[in-house]
């Protein structure tokens, strides 16, 4: 598989920049603005690991832009984690947050480590340190973070009580994606996953099909890919593939997702689920259904194997699993691409909830944050499908040109932009 380095992802992504910002005329002093982070920070995070061992790890934190609000984006950790990679998700959530018009920069961080082998205890002292390092330059008014890639809630709350004791007050607003009991808002775990299946619905209704009457092949079962396909399958569509890192499941007539999600509960990972077809995450990528949503990691969808892609929407539930040159290919065969930024938001849009309901100490229920949520991916896919069919551009352009606008708008005002 020809996956996308961190340098590759954002060259890729710049280049989706200066492609839509030719379609809009953008200010070539905006684009320049863009091209770069404001900051960025790298850190050493020395842990103290269970034998006694004191083993060093490296940390990143890039704020891409805040001309629209405070930084905001998620912390991975990961064994590739990277300053490129780091940099170019930065800058997909500057675009993802204009684009959502919420009112937030970009920034994103991580970590360079593969957390299934740390204890809990080491993860909770590399978690605590990273957060120390980067605390003079995050807060609930300056950067947010939140859970991404191999981090979770508990993890959020590792980083919110270590900045509330350096800072000697409860701060809840400085990290979304916690815990319910410290703040975290209900509808957040499944917001991701639950905006991909809204995007799929307003998809399909482009082709006039209904999302009870589509077949789904989602890759990833993780954060995303799981709660996409509880949500699509309790909305009646076929979920008739999944995958994770033990390989992929292919059933014709559709899985029990419900079955399958108390079965990854006990067993982890989906390898030996009953009543399914063992095939690669390469074959579900080829599966002929309506719908595709590659729900895992970046450039998954590449020019080697574009051509034998047999969906009629694709629906990116990842960050950058398609790459521009399989755009071009898969724009020959009328294949629909929900791009990221728009497909993938339903995450920060409800961390922007939570952001909300923790400074202003009034919670929601889960179906007002549901239907909000659903409220802001509709009324944006509208932008951009009315962006895409206007300028006769595919779905990416036409929402990487609707959320610039935006962004050169807001520059221009605060003349950050001569």
């Amino acid at each position: 598989m020809e996956a996308l380095t961190g340098g590759a992802l954002y060259q890729n992504t710049m280049k989706i920049v200066e492609d839509a910002g030719k379609l809009v005329s953008l200010s070539p002093n905006v684009l320049e603005r863009l091209k770069l982070p404001r900051r960025t920070l790298v850190v050493s995070v020395p842990v103290k690991m269970d034998d006694g061992r004191v083993k060093v790890f490296t940390g990143y934190r890039v704020q891409h832009n805040q001309t629209l609000g405070p930084f905001k984006g998620g912390i991975r950790y990961h064994q590739q984690v990277d300053l490129s990679e780091v940099a170019a998700l930065a800058a997909l959530m500057t675009f993802k947050n204009s684009l959502m018009n919420l009112p937030l920069g970009g920034a994103k961080g991580g970590v360079q480590v593969d957390p299934n082998k740390l204890s809990k205890a080491e993860l909770e002292s590399l978690t605590r340190r990273f957060t120390s390092e980067i605390s003079p330059f995050i807060g609930p008014d300056k950067d947010i973070p939140a859970p991404d890639v191999g981090t979770d809630s508990q993890t959020m709350a590792w980083m919110l009580d270590t900045f509330s004791l350096e800072s000697g007050f409860s701060q809840t607003g400085v990290v979304t994606g916690k815990p319910i009991e410290i703040g975290g808002s209900l509808g957040r775990e499944a917001a991701t996953g639950l905006g991909v299946i809204y995007a799929t619905e307003k998809a399909l209704e482009k082709l006039n099909k209904r999302l009870s009457d589509a077949t789904l092949a989602i890759q990833g079962f993780g954060k995303v890919g799981m709660f996409a396909a509880i949500e699509g399958y309790a909305k009646g569509a076929r979920v008739v593939a999944v995958s994770d890192v033990s390989g992929a499941l292919y059933n014709e007539r559709g899985l029990n997702i419900a079955e399958l999600s108390r079965f990854v509960k006990e067993k982890k990972v989906i390898k030996d689920f009953p009543d399914a077809q063992a095939i690669t995450n390469e074959e579900l990528l080829l599966l002929s259904v309506d719908v595709l949503a590659p729900c895992a990691l970046e450039g998954v969808i590449h020019a080697g194997n574009a051509k034998k892609v047999k969906a009629k929407i694709i629906v990116e539930g990842a960050n950058g699993p398609t790459t521009r040159d399989a755009d071009e290919i898969l724009d020959g065969l009328g294949c629909m691409v929900v791009p990221d930024i728009l497909a993938n938001g339903g995450g920060v849009v409800v961390s922007y909830f939570e952001w909300v309901q923790d400074i202003s100490w009034l919670f929601w229920t889960e179906d007002e944050v549901r239907n909000k949520l659903r409220e802001v991916i509709y009324k944006s896919f509208d932008k951009v499908w009315a962006m895409s069919e206007t300028s006769k551009v595919n779905m990416r352009t036409g929402a990487m040109a609707t959320s610039l606008l935006r962004l050169e708008r807001a520059m221009k005002l605060r003349g950050q932009a001569w």
